[in-house]
């Protein structure tokens, strides 16, 4: 026998729209990758204060040495080993010019004279000092990026897609270059050449690429094989544009992260040199050198050493900050569900 017929009255069905159990559907705006990365990087409240100090540090690096008559190496002997003295603030603590128990703005009959950081032991305004030096660790910042996109980058990249007997050649000239301690290169190019600009720069060019270029390698590696380079060989399409139209857009964000993680690195490697008395030359300024030249007279002097030793501290805490933020920004794993 078959089956019965079963038929169906109008109860046996209701309409559900307003019923409890109904749901709104959430529809989402579509997001382009730039603007989700800077959402990501503007929600790290740690990042965005590292780029807001950058900005602070540059500004006053750009124009704090034309806020007074002074210039870097401007000599007033009169004026030697002043502490800080702002006007207004005569009645506050840190800047009333007292050190050691004396005023000694008092004691020298300078009542109309202020530094907002002092003076040296040469009677040279610490505040100029300060931000020039500034401008010379910002200087340097530049030059490591730049090192690090043009030659660590493009190195990386090449060895990395070419493989086999060129990677070999390229990552064994690699071993032997970091195989030798940067303090020697530096010491030889002293030799060679004079302390300054010129030998600061050569010393990051020498070796301060190969970080960047393992990165750019490891990237590499891993992408040059996927579907999309296969369909633009396929395709066509040269080895220089694979790599620099196809892959290098993919590992972009990874390359700018490692750039900006290299200058605190940097900034540090001339602060050092200068300290050692292989940076800048006299009477130029660089936060190492006035590091260096503050620390002979920290005992008696103290102030001298704050500013530059604060400026250097606040900015490489501020790149690795703002290094940070990228990474995460960058990063579409980071992304929340």
């Amino acid at each position: 026998m078959g089956n019965p017929v079963q038929s169906f009255t109008g109860g046996d069905f209701e309409l559900a729209g307003n019923s409890e159990r109904a749901q709104m559907d959430h529809t989402y705006t579509s997001q382009s990758y730039g603007r989700d990365a800077f959402l990501r990087f503007k929600a790290n409240k740690g990042a965005v204060f590292g780029l807001v100090i950058i900005i602070i540090i540059s500004f006053f690096a750009a124009f704090g040495p034309m806020m007074n008559e002074h210039t870097y190496k401007s000599i007033n002997i009169k004026h030697k080993s002043l502490p800080p003295r702002i006007e207004g603030l005569e009645n506050f603590f840190i800047f009333n010019g007292v050190a050691n128990g004396v005023n000694a703005y008092e004691q020298k009959g300078l009542t109309d004279v202020y530094y907002i950081f002092g003076t040296d032991t040469l009677g040279r305004d610490l505040w100029t000092r300060t931000w020039e030096g500034t401008r010379i660790s910002l200087y340097i910042a530049v030059i490591a990026v730049a090192v690090d996109m043009i030659i660590g980058m493009c190195y990386g990249l090449v060895s990395g897609y070419f493989g086999r007997s060129v990677d070999n050649v390229m990552q064994r000239f690699i071993e032997i270059l970091s195989g030798i301690p940067n303090l020697v290169i530096v010491t030889l190019l002293i030799v060679v050449l004079k302390p300054g600009f010129v030998t600061v720069t050569l010393a990051l060019m020498i070796t301060g690429w190969i970080g960047m270029s393992r990165v750019a390698r490891a990237q590499i590696l891993k992408l040059k094989e996927q579907e999309f380079v296969l369909a633009s060989r396929t395709l066509g399409a040269g080895h220089f544009r694979i790599i620099f139209k196809d892959i290098l857009p993919n590992i972009f964000g990874q390359i700018i992260i490692m750039s900006m993680f290299s200058v605190p690195s940097a900034i540090f490697t001339e602060a050092f040199l200068a300290f050692i008395g292989l940076g800048i030359p006299q009477p130029m300024a660089s936060l190492g050198s006035l590091i260096s030249e503050s620390f002979k007279s920290m005992t008696i002097y103290p102030y001298m050493i704050v500013a530059p030793v604060f400026v250097l501290a606040l900015l490489m805490l501020s790149f690795n900050l703002l290094a940070d933020g990228l990474r995460d920004a960058l990063d579409p794993k980071m992304k929340e569900s």
